[in-house]
């Protein structure tokens, strides 16, 4: 009797411990994407900026220091 649960109870370890491996040994490592270089002539086509617009002009001008001098009389 003793020995027939000492075969069913390492029939049931062995069985789970397939088991087990069998999951371990599939797993494989995620694989990392090297950055691809790409040739020169695109990558300086694709820096060449286009023209900028020429800055605004100041709108609103200083004044002068008779014009601040006639603010104050005012």
């Amino acid at each position: 009797m003793a020995d027939l649960v000492k075969e069913l109870i390492s029939g049931v370890v062995d069985s789970v411990l397939k088991e087990i491996l069998k999951k371990t040994t599939g797993r494989a490592t995620t694989k990392r994407r090297r950055r691809k270089a790409r040739p020169a002539a695109t990558t300086t086509a694709a820096r060449k900026t286009p023209k900028r617009k020429p800055a605004r002009k100041q709108i609103s001008r200083r004044r002068t220091a008779a014009g601040r001098s006639r603010q104050g009389r005012v």
